[in-house]
């Protein structure tokens, strides 16, 4: 599309300014790729819409730049005149004004483009090495009688650490490894807290903590020499750098990551209030245990007193149980025999009812025989009177007897039958049917 609109343009005698800006857009858009770029700020402003304007510049040339709110509103500190920048962006060209510029995707200070890439050749190096490996984290301790913290002491973190341990679980001990947590050696001085944490062996598990801040700020927490002292550490560690959207090696290093120190401090603690809640439930639930245990044992208790009885009263009991048997058996036996008795009387009754009669057999014999002999004449007669209904209208539909009353049929030689004279031409054969023979006759004329 590109040479297509530069051919144009150099056919054309005139363009307009509005087409030269879109073939320099075009150009330039299409040319330049996304890229890093360094420079200084300068007539920085926010806008209300939250749109940032300002000028990259160095010792020689300056540049326009924007960079729009929802890439801006990602920025976890404030732009200002006279930083050293190093800005992504994609070049173009303003058509409204014909303004060369940038569009700012991210920004970063100078410098931490060092920063990142060491982070990552640590990064890569100590997970080459397996100090990250999964099986090395060590599960945190249910209940801790000691908790160590290694930070500051002015630290709000420690605050917040030390605020969460007593709203949870006011009983444990805090122990506090105090070292500076930025600035020249603060690394050095860490790893030298956790070794003493480890040696001490004062606690059953460690919080390694400080506030957010810049990636300058935390980056003590990403010197090899933190991690290394994580990993040696003989107790649980628990990493809490920082916010919930940093990460540090020492993240990387410890047991378990938590987002902020004070989530660090709700990890490694029980929460006292749930436990006593639990506690109570299972007290309920263990005392409604007991008592139904109890209530078992008791009503089994009473059917085994129910089961004992005077050996005396039980002969009694038996003996009359005898008599009662003896009462039924012999009912069963009286019982028994009447009922044979009415069984035979009925099956005798039966008998003498399905023993054939001669007499009465032979009797609706000849009923029978004679009831036959009547239907069979009540038959023919009919079937005689419709045969001769039906011989009298076949008569009466005989066309003989038509033809014997004075009337012939005149038909021509093929069989034709003659209904009307218009059928007739002069000299026709015809043959003429009547009531006795037929004669054959010739047209003379028609009318």
């Amino acid at each position: 599309m590109m040479p297509d609109l530069i051919e144009q343009a150099t056919q054309q005698t005139v363009i307009s300014v509005a087409e030269l800006n879109r073939l320099a857009r075009t150009a330039v858009e299409r040319n330049v790729p996304l890229l890093w770029v360094a420079g200084e700020i300068s007539n920085f402003k926010r806008y209300d819409s939250g749109h940032c304007y300002f000028t990259l510049k160095d010792e020689s040339a300056q540049v326009d730049a924007v960079m729009f709110r929802h890439k801006a509103q990602h920025l976890d500190w404030a732009p200002e005149n006279g930083l050293q920048v190093e800005v992504r962006a994609t070049a173009t060209v303003y058509e409204a004004r014909g303004k060369f510029q940038l569009i700012v995707d991210a920004m970063r200070r100078a410098g931490l483009g060092a920063l990142y890439a060491a982070f990552e050749k640590l990064k890569a190096k100590l997970e080459k090495e397996g100090l990250f490996d999964p099986a090395l984290k060590r599960e945190l301790p249910l209940f801790p009688r000691a908790v160590g913290v290694v930070t500051s002491p002015q630290a709000a973190a420690l605050r917040d650490v030390i605020t969460a341990l007593r709203r949870r679980m006011p009983g444990i001990s805090v122990i506090i490894y105090p070292t500076p947590v930025q600035g020249e050696g603060a690394g050095a001085k860490i790893a030298d807290a956790i070794a003493l944490a480890g040696t001490r062996a004062e606690c059953d598990v460690l919080i390694v903590c400080r506030g957010g801040g810049s990636i300058e700020d935390l980056w003590a927490y990403n010197e090899e020499v933190v991690a290394r002292a994580i990993r040696a550490c003989p107790v649980p560690v628990v990493s809490g750098v920082g916010h919930e959207t940093d990460f540090t090696i020492a993240d990387f290093a410890a047991d378990v990551r938590a987002p902020t120190p004070t989530a660090a401090a709700e990890l490694v603690s029980p929460d006292g209030v749930k436990l006593k809640r639990d506690v109570a439930l299972y007290g309920q639930q263990l005392s409604r245990v007991f008592a139904r245990s109890i209530e078992d044992r008791m009503q089994r208790l009473d059917f085994l007193s129910r089961r004992l009885t005077h050996p005396g009263e039980r002969i009694r009991n038996q003996v009359i149980h005898l008599q009662h048997l003896g009462s039924r058996l012999r009912g069963a036996w009286g019982r028994g025999t009447d009922e044979q008795l009415w069984q035979l009387r009925d099956a005798g009754q039966r008998l003498r009812a399905a023993a054939p009669d001669p007499g009465a057999l032979l009797q609706q014999q000849q009923e029978l025989a004679r009831r036959l002999r009547g239907a069979v004449r009540e038959h023919m007669t009919a079937a005689t009177e419709r045969v001769t209904g039906i011989r009298a209208h076949l008569l009466h539909l005989n066309p003989q007897r038509v033809l014997e009353r004075g009337y012939s049929i005149t038909e021509t030689v093929d069989g034709e039958i003659i209904r009307d004279s218009a059928q007739l031409t002069e000299s026709q054969d015809l043959k003429v049917t009547l009531g006795k023979g037929w004669a054959g006759v010739r047209v003379r004329r028609t009318d």
